[in-house]
C-alpha cells in the first residue's frame, strides 16, 4: 500500500496544540517527504522559546506517522524562525580590534570543519555533525563561515533572517537542536558575494562575537574550502580546539586536503583527524560495490602523517536527498544516522565536543 501525503497530514491534524489549533491548522508542517516506507518532515515553531516546548508534540508526530501502514521509518525535526525582520546590522564592514579575541564567551569549544578542495562534501558532514551531537545531549552551535557560497540554511532547512533587537546583536537560529548563523540568511541568496578579504575577516568577527550564542559545549565552524583569510582570522583570533579535514579519496582532492592540513600545522591548530567522504558507493538495487573516487586514500595520508582516520563515510542517495530537504540525515534512524552518531560520539570521548 502506497503513502500519500494525505494520509500523513490526516493523522497530523489530530494532534493539537497547548495553546490550540492543530499541527496542520496552524500551518507548522514543512519538507514533508516520502521515499518508499520513509517519511520525513519538519515542523516549524513559530519562536524558539515554543519549540523548546514542543519536544512531546514533535515524538507524538513521528509515532503518528508511523502509525500508517507502509511506513517502516519517521523522522520529524523540529526547527523555529523568528519573526522575519531585516537586520539592523551592516554585515561585511572591516574587521577591528587588531589581533585581539573573537572567540565567543560561554562557548566551551570551537572545532574547524576544513576541506583544501571544494565539492568533497565538508558542509554536508558539518552539519550532519553537529545534529548528531545534539543528539547526544550536547549544546551545540553551527557557524556558517562559508561566506562565498553558504550552503547551511539550505541544509539545516531555515530560510527566517536572524534578529537584532539592538542593532548591536543578532540571536541565532534554531533548527534540530543546533543553534545556527550564516551569511546566507542576511543576503540575497540569488546574489554573489563579491568581497574582498576584510570583508570576509569582518563578516566573520560579526558572527562570532555579534552572534548572542549562549553557553554552548561546540561551536562547530564550517570553514571554505582553501587557506585563505577567512581561515586565518579564525585560527589565529578564535585558537579552535580542533579541526577536522573532510576530503575524498582521489589524488586530486588530496593534494589540496594537504595544504589543509599543512595550514593547520603553521597556525598552531591541533588536527584530530581526516574524514574519507564518499569513500563508497553501494548500488541500492543489487548490492555492488563501486569506488567511484578511489579508495583509501585518505586512510593512507592519515597513516603517513600520525593522525587519526575519525570516519569512512559512503556517498549515499539518503544523504542528499536529506541535505536537500533540510532535514539532515544524521537526525534519522538510519546506517548514516548511526555513522555520524558514532563520530559525535567519538569526539565527545575525546573531550574536545
Amino acid at each position: 500500500m502506497s503513502i500519500t501525503r494525505a494520509d500523513i497530514e490526516t493523522r497530523l491534524a489530530l494532534l493539537e496544540l497547548p495553546d490550540g489549533g492543530t499541527l496542520m491548522s496552524r500551518d507548522m508542517v514543512r519538507a514533508l517527504t516520502i521515499t518508499g516506507s520513509e517519511v520525513r518532515f519538519v515542523i516549524e515553531a513559530p519562536s524558539p522559546e515554543m519549540a523548546r516546548m514542543m519536544e512531546p508534540l514533535r515524538a507524538a508526530a513521528e509515532r503518528a506517522a508511523l502509525t500508517l501502514p507502509g511506513v517502516s521509518h519517521a523522522s520529524v525535526a523540529l526547527t523555529a524562525h523568528a519573526a522575519p525582520a531585516a537586520p539592523s546590522l551592516k554585515v561585511g564592514g572591516h574587521p577591528k580590534g587588531g589581533n585581539s579575541s573573537i572567540r565567543p564567551e560561554g562557548v566551551a569549544s570551537i572545532l574547524a570543519v576544513a576541506s583544501g578542495k571544494g565539492g568533497v562534501g565538508k558542509s554536508t558532514v558539518a552539519s550532519n555533525l553537529a545534529v548528531a551531537l545534539a543528539r547526544k545531549g550536547r549544546r551545540v552551535g553551527l557557524l556558517d563561515a562559508d561566506i562565498h557560497g553558504p550552503s547551511q540554511p539550505r541544509m539545516m532547512g531555515v530560510s527566517a533572517r536572524p534578529v537584532s533587537v539592538d542593532g548591536q546583536s543578532m540571536e541565532p537560529l534554531v533548527a534540530h537542536g543546533v543553534s545556527m548563523m550564516s551569511i546566507g540568511l542576511m543576503l540575497d541568496p540569488a546574489s554573489a558575494v563579491v568581497w574582498r578579504g576584510p570583508m570576509l575577516m569582518g563578516a566573520l568577527q560579526q558572527m562570532m562575537t555579534q552572534v548572542t550564542w549562549g553557553t554552548l559545549d561546540v561551536l562547530i565552524v564550517d570553514l571554505p574550502p582553501g587557506t585563505g583569510d577567512v581561515q586565518l582570522t579564525l585560527c589565529q583570533r578564535a585558537r579552535p580546539d580542533g579541526a577536522i579535514v573532510v576530503s575524498t579519496p582521489q589524488d586530486v582532492a588530496l593534494l589540496d586536503a594537504r595544504k589543509a592540513l599543512d595550514m593547520f600545522r603553521t597556525l598552531e591548530t591541533p588536527v584530530l583527524g581526516l574524514i574519507e567522504n564518499m569513500s563508497v558507493f553501494h548500488c541500492p538495487d543489487c548490492g555492488h560495490e563501486a569506488h567511484i573516487f578511489g579508495h583509501g586514500g585518505v586512510r593512507d595520508e592519515a597513516e603517513r602523517l600520525g593522525l587519526p582516520l575519525l570516519a569512512a563515510l559512503p556517498i549515499d542517495l539518503e544523504t542528499r536527498l536529506a541535505g536537500d530537504a533540510g532535514v539532515p540525515v544524521a537526525g534519522g534512524g538510519g546506517v548514516m544516522a548511526k555513522a555520524y552518531g558514532a563520530l559525535a560520539q567519538r569526539l565527545i570521548g575525546e573531550g574536545v565536543a
